[in-house]
């Protein structure tokens, strides 16, 4: 059974790492978050520590550090806003963890650098959530991908999640904190496109507003035309009352059946992880590069 912390709980995507964290058969000691809506900790580890305060929290993990073996802190969840992530997996490393850290990993590529000389200098790994790689319809487009290279695919990428005002005015609707739409919701699908159909070749910005992000993409065996939105807006007529989300990847005019199948798919990343199969810093460069070069 390994030890737990985490940082951004009472965030939207905090429980799908304690479902994760549960599934695994591991606990969670400790979690931070300066907001103290956490009942959701009620339904998965209510004995676990709780800091409102981060520099307490900090201190917290350095005090189990120095403690009994069997109480030190093994893996640091990161689910603070975008910007924190950099600081957040420092921290995982310096107390003797290794990080799970949602995407984006970082903000900035040249952190990459910075964050791959402390794994070596202490001796521990950052992992990020990638968790379109390890969905089932994905892999097998990558397989048959692989399989069967033939002339350049032409792929379109739609994804529509609605936000309300709030969006605007939370971290998410600042780039400066969020890295904006492309970094903040596409970065994992940006980063599924790479692995399948291979680097970035070029690119095209053709729509850059506040509540929606668009263009054209060259990887090396397709042309993707992509549009990345929080607008309900740009939902299809057709979608259905109260559906706020719609996630469309086409592949030569044929779609990708992926819609199912994405509540689990967090706790299929954790299990990699803990077998040592997590991916790391230099399988997130790519996506976070493209998505930089976007601002």
């Amino acid at each position: 059974m390994k030890n737990f912390a985490i940082t951004g709980v009472a965030g939207f995507v905090a429980p799908r790492h304690l479902q994760a964290i549960k599934d695994t058969g591991n606990r969670l000691l400790a979690a931070c978050d300066p907001h103290d809506s956490v009942g959701v900790l009620d339904r998965y580890f209510p004995s676990a520590a709780f800091f409102t305060e981060f520099e307490r929290f900090d201190r917290h993990l350095e005090k189990l550090r120095r403690g009994p073996v069997d109480g030190r802190i093994h893996y640091l969840s990161i689910c603070s806003p975008n910007h924190l992530h950099d600081a957040h997996c420092r921290l995982a490393l310096r107390v003797g963890s290794h990080a799970v850290c949602e995407k984006p990993l970082v903000l900035r590529p040249w952190n990459l650098d910075a964050l791959q000389e402390l794994e070596e200098e202490h001796g521990r790994k950052i992992n990020t959530v990638l968790q379109l790689r390890v969905h089932p319809a994905l892999q097998e487009l990558r397989a048959r991908t692989l399989q069967a290279p033939g002339p350049r695919r032409r792929i379109s990428l739609r994804y529509v999640t609605s936000r309300g005002t709030w969006y605007g005015y939370s971290w998410k609707g600042n780039p400066e904190k969020s890295g904006g739409i492309a970094a903040n919701i596409g970065i994992h699908f940006f980063d599924a496109l790479i692995w399948i159909f291979g680097s970035v070749q070029d690119h095209e910005l053709q729509v850059n507003q506040p509540t929606r992000m668009g263009g054209i993409l060259t990887l090396e065996d397709a042309d993707v035309e992509w549009l990345l939105s929080v607008d309900e807006q740009d939902l299809p007529k057709d979608t259905p009352s109260p559906q706020r989300t719609f996630r469309s990847i086409t592949v030569d005019g044929e779609e990708v059946e992926f819609s199912g199948g994405f509540t689990d798919l967090h706790t299929v990343v954790y299990e990699e992880i803990l077998a040592g199969r997590g991916y790391g810093i230099e399988d997130a460069r790519p996506a976070i590069e493209l998505v930089h070069s976007f601002r």
